[in-house]
């Protein structure tokens, strides 16, 4: 129960500074004149997975053994996983929730194609690329994990000077949380909250990562898989409810630029966070968790390419398959 404790009080922490760190970086994003594009799938996606981030850093850098280790790249995993087909699944649920109140050819997700394709393409071959990793050898490990934070930084610039009018859906933000008397927040107030956020993500972090470790133990559970499952839901899907929003209020771009945009991040820069900083072997369940992401996100591809946009009734069968049977698959020991 100790553990229990800990893990709902450090992961209070965490969501309550993410919430306003991710606040803060929307309202940095404002100040620089970046596009709705930028800020959703760069910014405000980055922003949201700033834990899933930091998880795994605090896991392997301030951990002990290899318990450590699963952790963090379950931590590594999840997040790609999760948004993958978890939250796509629910924001294809969202759409046939809000019918009603949506406007447009039901139950069709028309977000731009060209943000979407981008997104997805980038995800598929640098998650296989990181994947990949897995079976080499060390310095040939390092060379990859290089690369894939060079994949992101491209992938960055492609979406700065590639996508300044891939949308023209409004984003709205709600006033800076340290500044709620201002309509528009001083600079310097700004960068105090994102700094603020970003320590108490840390400090709840750290306890996160003991909780985890002991609660494993505990239960002799596999800490890999228990940081897989449960660290994505708790620190990153609560954000991913924004898109939850902005579809009932068909801001497509917006809400799938956010998902597709994390998980851009989540495949190339805390990839190469594992691949470097511990042996990065991939066990059969981290491997098959892998391969159901990337499968998902290869048939959300090839549903926008081919036919414009997608619709919710397929993404929520595909989300939910793919994560359900998963999930059941391990419950009942087949993996």
């Amino acid at each position: 129960m100790r553990d229990i404790a800990v893990l709902i009080i450090s992961l209070g922490i965490i969501l309550i500074s993410a919430g306003f760190f991710t606040n803060g970086v929307e309202w940095l994003g404002k100040k620089l004149n970046l596009s709705e594009g930028a800020v959703g799938s760069v910014l405000a996606a980055v922003g949201t997975a700033l834990p899933e981030t930091i998880i795994p850093l605090i896991a392997i850098l301030f951990g002990g053994g290899a318990a450590s280790h699963d952790i963090g790249i379950g931590a590594i995993l999840g997040a790609p996983f999760m948004l993958g087909t978890l939250a796509l699944f629910l924001s294809g649920g969202a759409v046939l929730m809000f019918r009603n109140r949506r406007t447009g050819n039901y139950p069709r997700i028309e977000p731009d194609p060209v943000v979407l394709q981008r997104d997805l393409s980038f995800f598929m071959v640098v998650y296989s690329v990181a994947i990949a990793a897995s079976f080499l050898y060390h310095t040939l490990k390092l060379i990859v994990a290089a690369g894939l934070v060079g994949a992101y930084i491209y992938y960055v610039y492609k979406t700065f000077t590639c996508d300044k009018s891939a949308t023209k859906e409004e984003c709205h933000i709600d006033r800076l949380y340290l500044a709620r008397k201002y309509e528009d927040p001083p600079s310097g107030r700004v960068v105090l909250q994102v700094v603020l956020a970003f320590a108490g993500i840390i400090i709840g972090a750290k306890f996160f990562v003991d909780g985890i470790e002991h609660l494993s133990a505990s239960l002799g559970a596999s800490p890999l898989v228990i940081a897989l499952l449960i660290a994505p839901i708790a620190t990153e899907l609560p954000e991913k409810l924004n898109s939850v929003i902005w579809l009932s209020g068909n801001k497509d771009t917006l809400a799938l630029g956010n998902i597709t945009g994390a998980m851009v991040f989540q495949s190339s820069v805390i990839p190469a966070i594992g691949i470097a900083l511990t042996p990065w072997q991939l066990t059969p369940v981290a491997l098959l968790s892998a391969a159901l992401a990337i499968i998902s996100a290869l048939v959300t591809f090839l549903l926008i390419r081919y036919r414009g946009y997608l619709d919710s009734r397929v993404i929520v069968c595909t989300g939910g398959a793919f994560y359900g049977g998963y999930v059941f698959a391990i419950l009942i020991g087949i993996v």
